[in-house]
């Protein structure tokens, strides 16, 4: 998605054919000849032909939410991140309708055995670096230059390395892999990641911002780099394993440790028959028992025994025992 789409010569040289043939298909039909042969070549499959690869179209949602931080300490808002359907195709398809003039780093995947590609917009590094060092609006600067300042590929330094963290996030539930620069470019046409020929697999970005045009970004992966893992990239379970998410955890055990309960401190409990509570009046005094120990009670529970007593000027209690509760009774 980077750049503009353009027809190669060999797809222009199709099309005319193509045209040619059906003119003269208008004239004869075609005859099937079910005894011919053809000849097949062992290790030439059409390795496009692997399905859908669901998994990775999962875990371009995922760079495009790990990503937005990459961006926003530079840009000062935070950006729309969107991913297009992966796209299979030959690498020179690819160079011929992307610009020339581009941020090229290919990173290399230890645990797959082969390399990456990620390929940056110069118009979206020029947004970056006016952005970062005080711009007043989201625009680029000098769109027809040849190669970056120095400026800019500190910019671009540090928005790779951002974006390879991200990037091996959002792999991690799939498949654990490392994303390690090897070199940088700024023409893809002097890029050596594969011939020319070798199928790759593209997953484009778009960048959307306010007031600004959408810049874009792509990541290239070599279909034979993945082929090991197509499997489980054609799956649509996401990781084997269930994540435990500790923050959530905390969150939830101190939103129900900072419940409010009403405690109350029962002193005692008096008895008295109806005859007597009918005829009393003002002044009447009944006896009552100071027990040793008062009862705590919390939402009309029975929590704890307590000693009453004095903290300054207030008065207070001191937990001396806690009650057991008739669920742990029945378990002890």
């Amino acid at each position: 998605m980077v750049g503009s789409r353009k027809l190669s010569n060999d797809e222009v040289e199709a099309l005319l054919g193509g045209l040619d043939a059906a003119a003269k298909q208008e004239d004869t039909s075609a005859v099937f000849d079910t005894t011919a042969v053809r000849e097949f070549d062992f290790g030439s499959e059409d390795l496009s032909l692997l399905g859908d690869y669901y998994a990775l179209r999962m875990v371009n949602e995922k760079i495009c939410r790990f990503t937005r931080s990459v961006f926003l300490p530079m840009l000062r808002i935070m950006p729309r991140i969107s991913s297009f359907p992966p796209e299979v195709k030959s690498f020179d398809e690819y160079v011929e309708s992307c610009d020339n003039f581009v941020s090229v780093t290919t990173n290399r995947l230890d645990e797959l055995r082969g390399n990456s590609l990620l390929v940056v917009q110069s118009s979206f590094i020029s947004i970056l670096t006016n952005s970062y060092y005080g711009g007043s609006k989201i625009k680029a600067l000098h769109q027809n230059k040849g190669e970056f300042t120095a400026t800019e590929q500190r910019i671009i330094q540090i928005i790779t390395d951002g974006m390879n963290r991200a990037m091996e996030n959002a792999w991690k539930d799939l498949f654990v892999t490392s994303f390690e620069p090897l070199s940088r470019e700024e023409n893809i046409q002097f890029v050596s990641f594969v011939d020319g020929v070798d199928t790759v697999i593209v997953c484009s970005f778009m960048v959307q911002m306010p007031d600004a045009e959408p810049a874009s970004f792509d990541v290239l992966y070599p279909l034979q780099t993945l082929k090991p893992i197509s499997s489980q990239l054609r799956s649509r379970v996401q990781n084997e394993f269930a994540q435990d998410d500790r923050t959530w955890k905390e969150k939830l055990e101190q939103a129900v440790l900072s419940i409010n309960l009403p405690l109350s401190a029962e002193l005692t409990n008096s008895k008295a028959n109806l005859g007597r509570l009918l005829k009393s009046t003002v002044g009447d005094e009944f006896p009552i028992s100071m027990p040793e120990n008062i009862t705590i009670k919390v939402s009309g529970e029975p929590v704890y025994k307590a000693e009453i007593g004095k903290l300054g000027a207030n008065a207070a209690v001191s937990m001396t025992k806690r009650i057991s509760l008739k669920k742990d009774k029945e378990n002890g």
